[in-house]
C-alpha cells in the first residue's frame, strides 16, 4: 500500500536516499490529489486545470501567439495545439490573424471564455480554500517560499 510505503520512507528507516524519495512521493501525491480535485470541480465548465491555466494567462498577456503561450505556461507544443483546439471548439477562445503578419495568429479570449474564466476563478477559490483552508496565511507564504526554493534547486541549467 502506497501510504504505508510513504510513511516508512519518511520515517527515516531507509536512510537519506529513501527520505528524499519519500519527500518526492509526498509532493507528487499532494499535486495529484489537488489537481484531481480541481479538475473534477472544473469539469462542469468544460475545462480542466490546463485549460484554466490558458484562460488565466490570456488576460495577463493579452492577445498572444501559441508560441508565446508555450513559453509563458511551459506546456509542450503538441499539448498547446490540442488545448487551444479544445478551447476554441468550446467557444472560449478564438484564433485571430495578427495584422502585422498575416501568417500568424493570436489567441483571444471570447466573451464566453471571459464568463467561463470568472466561474472557474470562483470554483478554484472554493477548491483552494478546501485544500489550503487549514493553513494560516503565514503557513501559505512559507509553503510557497519552500516550493520556490525547491523549484530553483531542481531547475536544470
Amino acid at each position: 500500500m502506497l501510504d504505508d510505503l510513504l510513511e516508512r520512507l519518511l520515517s527515516g528507516d531507509g536512510g537519506p536516499a529513501a527520505d528524499h524519495v519519500g519527500v518526492g512521493m509526498l509532493l507528487a501525491a499532494a499535486h495529484n490529489q489537488s489537481r484531481d480535485r480541481l479538475n473534477r470541480a472544473l469539469n462542469p465548465l468544460g475545462i480542466d486545470v490546463r485549460g484554466f491555466t490558458v484562460l488565466l494567462a490570456l488576460p495577463m498577456y493579452g492577445p498572444v501567439s501559441q508560441r508565446d503561450l508555450i513559453g509563458h505556461i511551459g506546456i509542450d507544443k503538441s499539448t498547446m495545439v490540442r488545448l487551444i483546439d479544445e478551447l476554441e471548439n468550446g467557444g472560449l477562445v478564438s484564433r485571430e490573424r495578427v495584422p502585422q503578419d498575416r501568417r500568424a495568429y493570436s489567441i483571444v479570449l471570447t466573451r464566453r471564455g471571459e464568463q467561463t474564466l470568472a466561474e472557474a476563478r470562483r470554483t478554484a477559490e472554493q477548491v483552494g480554500e478546501h485544500i489550503f483552508g487549514g493553513f494560516t496565511e503565514a503557513d501559505r507564504r512559507h509553503l510557497v517560499d519552500l516550493l520556490r526554493r525547491l523549484t530553483e534547486r531542481t531547475t536544470l541549467p
